[in-house]
């Protein structure tokens, strides 16, 4: 059985800076209020005149494809996480592959779970390479969460995390260590505690319909703060033990942790469970915010351009978010 390795990283973020100043223009808020509870200074929205999820993909990937010295012909299959694709259907999967000029050639599919999404996506690519069906895989997670957000006091507990961007990764097969191990998780019984209700399918036709819709806040983000954040530093701590007992490991092996970027508190709580240093972990949360399926892939190109991720370092991802969904990866650099 072949292993999959990451060679090369790439990540697109709007041009928009979006600060916390700015949004206490438009809400009750203020930035010690918002830093306080997510450790966000700012984050990128999208021009829509501009940026979609598929073309933000597409220059992430071009990044990727370089720092792998590779081209777009090199690629073989696409694995495509996103909850907030162009279209409802079809999935942003093929509108990255005509964007990067792959039409009819490869194929692509879309993995929507939302901020394990990329881990998912990451996952499902190393099954690929393993079973030696393709041998380079481009894995991407990019979000557009700007556009669907409450910008009022209302909305302002969803409105300050989330940001947009794109995150790229190029797996490729080899006969050295990489993707050591995956895991994957959910619990739908908490389904409700973070989601966007509509346009769902099991509605009555005229719910469904949005031009006959008068109240839309079935379409904004729904978030149990207090409930996501209980779940979300046990099952961080688990699936990372996980993934640390599945190959022998222990936390004092990780050179670098990068945890999905849901919010600063997590992240600072899950360093000091796991007795981890600072430089042992990598956040960005700061700058860009929540962006779902994008955060991990982003950071992880950050990480790398910095020098903060070397050969034979053992890196961690970890993430967990709506769905319930939870899940990490081990990897070999």
């Amino acid at each position: 059985m072949y292993s999959s390795k990451i060679i090369g990283l790439g990540h697109h973020v709007p041009e928009t800076v979006i600060t916390n100043q700015y949004l206490s223009n438009l809400m009750d808020t203020n930035n010690e209020w918002i830093v306080e509870r997510t450790g966000i200074n700012e984050r990128r929205w999208i021009d829509p005149k501009v940026d979609t999820v598929a073309n933000m993909a597409a220059k992430a990937t071009r990044m990727a494809l370089k720092n792998a010295k590779l081209t777009e012909q090199d690629i073989d299959f696409i694995v495509f996480a996103t909850i907030t694709p162009d279209y409802f259907f079809p999935g942003s999967g093929v509108l990255l592959q005509r964007e990067l000029g792959l039409d009819g050639r490869i194929g692509a599919i879309d993995i929507r779970n939302a901020c394990s999404g990329f881990i998912y996506a990451l996952s499902v690519a190393d099954q690929f390479i393993k079973t030696g069906m393709y041998k380079n895989v481009l894995v991407v997670g990019a979000e557009i969460q700007s556009t669907a957000l409450d910008i009022t006091t209302r909305g302002r507990n969803t409105a300050v995390i989330f940001g947009d961007g794109a995150g790229a990764a190029i797996l490729q097969r080899s006969d050295k260590p990489g993707v050591l191990s995956t895991h994957l998780h959910s619990d739908g019984h908490f389904a409700e505690e973070l989601y966007v209700k509509d346009p769902g399918s099991s509605r009555p036709h005229a719910e469904r319909q949005p031009e006959q819709i008068l109240d839309t806040t079935s379409f904004k983000v729904v978030m149990n703060g207090s409930q996501v954040f209980k779940h979300a530093v046990v099952r961080f701590n688990e699936v990372i033990n996980e993934a640390l007992e599945k190959n022998n490991l222990k936390k004092e092996d990780i050179n670098l942790l990068i945890p999905h970027q849901a919010n600063l508190r997590i992240s600072q709580f899950i360093q000091q469970k796991l007795a981890l240093r600072d430089d042992q972990v990598f956040n960005n949360i700061m700058r860009y915010g929540n962006t779902t399926a994008a955060s991990i892939p982003i950071a992880m190109s950050e990480a790398w351009a910095e020098g903060r991720i070397k050969e034979n370092d053992l890196l961690c991802l970890a993430a967990f978010g709506s769905g319930f969904t939870w899940a990490s990866a081990l990897i070999r650099w």
